[in-house]
């Protein structure tokens, strides 16, 4: 799969604040995505003990939402930990993972925020420049914006408001009674598609097969080799 070259990864924290700013404006919200083949759902494992980490991306067939591919990587973070700068942590990691993926995805979830972001530019819309692809931003939680708790049923859902009150996601019921998660648009796609994507993604859990099998397997190649 090819990337971009968009800016360097070795920057400091005000220079990867900047460049979020920047790039947040060449963030597609219209939908490129055609009939996918073939999603893919990507996930980082790190170590407490070291600045060592693993990343795993998985590849669905787009009809049964079984794994078709799966690749791994080992290698190190170097960026520290600062709330809203998560993709100049992963993403270099994943790249150079998603540099060994083919055929390529049509589309890729996730961990992670898209556009609900302080600077609309979460590691779903990040990755989804250098990948010059649809993507979507599927997290367990919310980094930013307000939102009405959704109903209870599978596929109830209310807006994720920024400080102006412009929609930037949707919390999303996956399943019955559970924790609804944070939807968002990455890049190349629109929050109604996002949302529907989710949803078809979603079996007997909480958490879109592409994101929950990446986040499982990525685990058990880090344990494998510790």
């Amino acid at each position: 799969m090819k990337a971009l070259n968009l800016h360097s990864w070795k920057v400091t924290p005000q220079q990867a604040l900047k460049i979020q700013t920047e790039l947040a404006n060449q963030v597609e919200q219209k939908s490129r995505l055609k009939p996918p083949q073939w999603i893919a759902g990507a996930d980082i494992s790190l170590t407490q003990e070291s600045n060592e980490a693993f990343a795993g991306i998985v590849v669905l067939n787009a009809k049964t939402l079984k794994i078709a591919d799966e690749y791994y990587i080992r290698g190190t973070i170097d960026f520290p930990y600062i709330p809203g700068l998560l993709s100049f942590r992963e993403a270099p990691l994943l790249l150079k993972l998603f540099k060994k993926v083919s055929p390529a995805p049509q589309l890729i979830f996730f961990d992670g925020h898209g556009i609900a972001h302080p600077r609309k530019l979460g590691l779903a819309s990040h990755l989804g420049l250098f990948l010059d692809c649809p993507t979507i931003g599927c997290a367990k939680s919310r980094l930013t914006g307000k939102f009405r708790e959704p109903g209870l049923k599978k596929g109830s859902r209310s807006r994720l408001l920024d400080k102006e009150g412009q929609t930037i996601g949707s919390v999303l019921r996956t399943r019955e009674n559970c924790k609804p998660v944070f939807v968002s648009v990455g890049h190349q796609i629109d929050l109604d598609s996002a949302v529907q994507w989710s949803l078809k993604c979603t079996t007997h859990y909480r958490i879109p097969e592409p994101t929950r099998l990446a986040h499982i397997r990525v685990n058990a190649f880090r344990k494998n080799l510790s």
